[in-house]
């Protein structure tokens, strides 16, 4: 059986997901939704099984997941499963959402659809998890991803929860986010700690970084997925005056070379890899 997983990630926690679960398929690709961000056609995926793997933002679908779901048609796929990974809640509504917008576009919808912890890491409100806490996150989350590859690798269907408290707070809380996401970079600057090392430019998913006299510009139509915060080696990079200081979070799992499809930096394990 022919699988496609389309990935969105930005610190690798939903690539580290995918990734578990490409290797335990045959004939899976990997697919990061970045790369297909300029399409303008119907995507129409040549595959039996396809999944939707993505992080959880704001009790929804990041913008450009969402804008390539609605160019998705799955209606020859036998088999859609999704997981989205949080940091604390909201997996209930992404997933209703993504379903919706499956349903309107292909006439299905998902035939299995999950929710995993992760370290939380929306660096602009609060610091990541360390230490014993975030291992236990990773452990636990390591357990719910072995449970969804059984259920994937049997075609497996999974019903999707529905929550009106959650629905609530997605009209209030995503519509807010998806409403100015694009310009909240605004907000992100660089310290004369810039080293010019380019891993910015590299790691952003939405192509929203320049270097203009070696240092970051931002071009205002960022998704907010704070790759560039986080992945700094040298901290330069903050999000008005509340992120100086605060810890730096990637997936333990995911290397910067994998984030930003870069040759692998001095010093970074390699990591197993299914190439997209």
């Amino acid at each position: 059986m022919k699988t496609i997983i389309y990935y969105f990630t930005g610190t690798g926690n939903s690539l580290s997901v995918a990734k578990k679960i490409a290797a335990t398929l045959e004939e899976c690709k990997l697919v990061p939704i970045s790369s297909m961000k300029d399409t303008t056609c119907d995507v129409v995926p040549e595959a039996d099984r396809v999944g939707i793997i993505c992080p959880v933002y704001f009790t929804g679908l990041p913008a450009m997941v969402a804008s390539f779901v609605d160019r998705l048609y799955l209606g020859r796929v036998k088999y859609v499963f999704s997981v989205v990974t949080n940091g604390g809640g909201g997996g209930i509504s992404t997933l209703a959402q993504l379903d919706n917008i499956i349903r309107r576009k292909s006439g299905r919808g998902l035939s299995a659809g999950y929710s995993v912890m992760m370290p939380g890491n929306y660096i602009l409100m609060y610091e990541p998890p360390t230490g014993e806490k975030q291992d236990n996150i990773l452990s636990s989350a390591e357990s719910d991803i072995q449970k969804i590859i059984d259920d994937v690798g049997q075609c497996r269907k999974h019903p999707l929860h529905r929550s009106l408290i959650w629905s609530v707070l997605h009209a209030i809380l995503y519509s807010w986010f998806i409403s100015g996401v694009h310009n909240k970079d605004k907000k992100f600057s660089v310290s004369n700690k810039c080293t010019s090392c380019g891993i910015c430019e590299a790691v952003c998913p939405a192509d929203n970084i320049e270097l203009v006299d070696k240092k970051p510009v931002w071009k205002h139509h960022c998704e907010l997925c704070c790759a560039c915060i986080h992945l700094c080696p040298v901290e330069a990079i903050q999000a008005g005056n509340k992120t100086a200081g605060r810890i730096r979070y990637r997936n333990p799992e995911v290397t910067v070379s994998e984030l930003g499809n870069i040759p692998p930096l001095s010093g970074e394990e390699k990591t197993d890899e299914i190439s997209p």
